[in-house]
């Protein structure tokens, strides 16, 4: 007789069932698994080996040859180990045949019997929830497993013993509760931002329509910290949002306690990061940075620092809103549906030809130095600004700018507007909706038009200026994209060689802007 356990493969955010097959043979006495085990699964036996000596068992002098099904799944990690003990005991005859028919297993042991936390308890959950079974995990990631809902049982045990003597009905184990869904951390104001109004427009603009926005200027002209005050301008993430990134968390084991949040990501890597830290990767396909803002924000400070292969792996998940990492035995993909957020200084020595400063790199600095980034990353940046420097006189005035509370509250309103009409942000839509709902008027075609004939704009770029006057409609609360919509999105793009300080038209609705700090 061959026993059978289910467990998971994970491939991506998609958890595959895997059948564990444990049988016993005569012979010599050997354990083996099979079935594409990487070495952390190979290892596995000598764990259940140990685990099963502490509770006092011991393994059959018998051949025990294990198959994790199907074979040609390629099973990576540590959390099949309970699986393969359940599947052993119940070969044995120490655990009742039928006990595991229910369930799906997973889980670390440890030698003393334990069983340890692993990651991926949430999508494992609904995974087996989708299966109609049941799941069995470790007690550390009971909190995490039971936000999946569902009918199915979620089983929690800390140790072997404790998971055996519930199958035998000698100590009942209770359905743990779903984990704490944490508080938003606190972030800074945006009232704390002194002058810089054209910024803070475009920093409202971008967080109503989830539009990309790549900021220019000087050392300490406020850049790094407009962007620290975005995700306080964001909304909650929804219901489905929240299951969606914390699916991809629960894989990176970046869930503690089973706490899931609202808030929306917000990742700023160092611009040392490496391709396969940013968009995913390795020997086992971890979500890199991309994933890890899905539903939020990528920040990348000192854009040109990035190493250009780096920067460039960008721009497939930019538009696609996901991530597909091959490799030669497998594909995997991630979920990487980010708002991208970028600064950077308009030249290596960091001001640029329209501070007047004399650059000791010499006269082609500024353009050596935005050379780094590619024309094509620089047309999927909806918005793009210069922030002059800052003066002493901007130091010693006022912050007199909104707070934080009042610009979200336009944010929040224009995205519930957007989400009611098409179910997604300005800069999610397909290209077949956008040109229902962004049609913009006469007098707005023709000065798109002209626009994109002078400028010379390529079709991607036409598309962003309309999502963007979209989104300036709906702060508006106007209905029809109208020719001061247009006028405003077109001032915002970047074109290609422009140095700093002529990213574009003057935008003509906010004022001309004070500097900030």
């Amino acid at each position: 007789m061959v026993a059978q356990v289910t467990t998971f493969a994970f491939h991506g955010v998609e958890a595959r069932p895997v059948t564990v097959e444990v049988q016993l043979t005569g012979g010599q006495p050997a354990f083996a698994i099979v079935g594409l085990p990487d070495k952390a699964v190979s290892e596995a036996k000598e764990r259940v080996r140990g685990a099963l000596c502490a509770v006092g068992l011991g393994l059959p002098g018998k051949r025990i040859t294990v198959n994790l099904a199907p074979a040609d799944l390629p099973k990576e990690g540590s959390h099949y180990d309970l699986a393969i003990a359940l599947a052993v005991l119940i070969e044995m005859g120490a655990a009742p045949h039928d006990c595991a028919a229910g369930y799906a297993v997973m889980g670390e042991l440890g030698l003393s019997g334990d069983i340890a936390a692993v990651a991926g308890a949430l999508p494992a959950a609904v995974a087996a929830n989708a299966l109609g079974l049941g799941l069995i995990c470790p007690a550390a990631s009971g909190a995490e497993a039971a936000w999946a809902g569902g009918e199915a049982e979620i089983l929690a045990p800390k140790s072997l013993i404790q998971m055996v003597n519930h199958f035998k009905g000698s100590q009942a184990l209770t359905p743990p509760e779903p984990g704490a869904l944490a508080a938003r951390d606190a972030v800074p104001d945006l009232a704390d931002v002194k002058g810089q109004e054209t910024a803070k427009r475009a920093l409202e603009i971008a967080a109503a329509g989830g539009h990309n926005l790549l900021m220019v200027g000087p050392p300490g002209a406020g850049k790094s910290m407009l962007a620290a005050r975005l995700p306080g301008l964001l909304p909650a993430l929804s219901p489905p949002e929240m299951l969606e990134v914390s699916m991809v968390q629960s894989l990176a084991g970046l869930l503690e306690g089973g706490r899931l949040t609202r808030a929306r990501p917000f990742r700023a890597p160092h611009h040392s990061a490496s391709m396969a830290a940013m968009i995913g990767g390795g020997a086992r396909a971890r979500p890199g940075e991309a994933s890890l803002a899905h539903h939020g924000v990528l920040f990348l400070d000192e854009l040109p620092e990035f190493s250009a292969p780096v920067l460039d792996s960008l721009r497939q998940p930019l538009e696609t809103g996901d991530v597909l990492i091959a490799r030669a035995n497998f594909h995997v993909r991630y979920p990487a549906r980010f708002q991208f957020v970028a600064a950077m200084n308009p030249c290596k020595c960091g001001f640029g030809k329209a501070s007047g400063r004399a650059c000791g790199r010499g006269p082609h600095c500024e353009e050596v130095y935005q050379s780094r980034i590619s024309g094509p990353l620089l047309d999927r940046m909806d918005i793009a600004i210069d922030l002059p420097a800052v003066t002493a006189v901007d130091l010693a005035g006022p912050a007199t700018g909104e707070p934080t509370a009042a610009v979200a509250a336009r944010v929040a309103e224009a995205r519930a507007a957007q989400t009611d009409r098409a179910g997604a942000t300005n800069a999610a839509l397909g290209d077949a909706a956008l040109g229902e709902i962004a049609a913009p008027d006469a007098e707005g075609g023709a000065l798109l038009a002209k626009a994109a004939e002078t400028l010379g704009l390529s079709a991607r770029a036409y598309t962003r200026i309309l999502r963007v006057a979209r989104t300036l409609a709906d702060l508006d609360g106007a209905t029809p994209v109208r020719r001061r919509h247009i006028a405003e999105a077109v001032s915002y793009r970047r074109r290609e060689g422009a140095a700093s300080g002529s990213a574009g038209v003057a935008p003509p609705a906010p004022a001309p802007a004070a500097r900030a700090i």
